[in-house]
């Protein structure tokens, strides 16, 4: 959800006539949308918004929405409905294994197109409503509303994007540990880290600076990788010249 409290729908779909189609029809709904038509664009998006639904394609010029789907699953409580002409059952299957909340057959009329959605963002306000005491995390000056999906401290919003609270939140679940870089990537981002230990740097970076003050600090011990823990654990702890000053 934005600022504005509308309700965010992405759409991943390379017919652009068909996506304006779809966009139009939800925006007429009162919903914000936000469209895309290859995976690599919709990767850019979701770096820096949380949309509500996505509208998944399954065929694209450079991939699978069902890759896209497992890619993302891990880092996103966003009701996913797969969009496709494919008639087999076992195409169903699939969508759902990898993570879909929803299949969508084409064609398909933009007023089924809508109760979906709709059904899609109630399902999802329910299952919050539900969850909703087991989703908020602190530690310290730290709020964590797993919910929102969102990080404040004393109150602010950290603002943090989306691949960022990831990163936060699953600090947070292994307080203490102090886990390498490549189990942090890959259960992060979903990904092998390869060629990415810099992205990931760059990105504790800056959520060791959002959380200066907060109590909690994620030291660096080279060599082993890092760990989230309050400060005064993390001061008498085995950290010693390895300690990484804030730049």
């Amino acid at each position: 959800m934005n600022g504005d409290n509308k309700n965010l729908i992405l759409i991943l779909e390379d017919d652009k006539r068909l996506s304006h189609i779809n966009s139009h029809a939800l925006k007429s709904e009162g919903y914000e949308v936000r469209t895309a038509f290859r995976i690599a664009e919709a990767r850019s998006l979701l770096e820096t918004i949380s949309p509500d639904v996505l509208l998944l394609e399954v065929i694209l010029p450079d991939g699978s929405g069902f890759d896209l789907c497992r890619e993302i699953r891990p880092h996103t409580a966003a009701f996913i409905i797969f969009l496709t002409s494919i008639s087999e059952a076992s195409c169903e299957m699939e969508g759902l294994d990898v993570g879909g909340n929803d299949y969508l057959r084409k064609p398909y009329g933009v007023e089924m197109l809508k109760r979906r959605v709709k059904n899609a963002l109630l399902h999802s306000e329910l299952s919050a409503r539900s969850q909703n005491t087991k989703q908020i995390i602190t530690k310290g000056s730290l709020t964590i509303d797993n919910i929102a999906r969102r990080a404040y401290m004393n109150g602010v919003d950290l603002g943090l994007q989306p691949m960022e609270y990831g990163l936060l939140y699953f600090m947070i679940r292994n307080e203490g540990k102090t886990m390498g870089a490549e189990i942090i990537y890959e259960k992060v981002w979903g990904l092998p880290l390869n060629d990415n230990k810099s992205a990931l740097e760059k990105r504790v970076s800056r959520l060791r600076k959002s959380i200066v003050g907060s109590g909690y600090a994620i030291r660096m011990q080279r060599g082993q990788g890092y760990c989230f823990a309050a400060e005064k654990a993390s001061e008498n702890g085995p950290w010693g010249e390895f300690t990484l000053s804030m730049q």
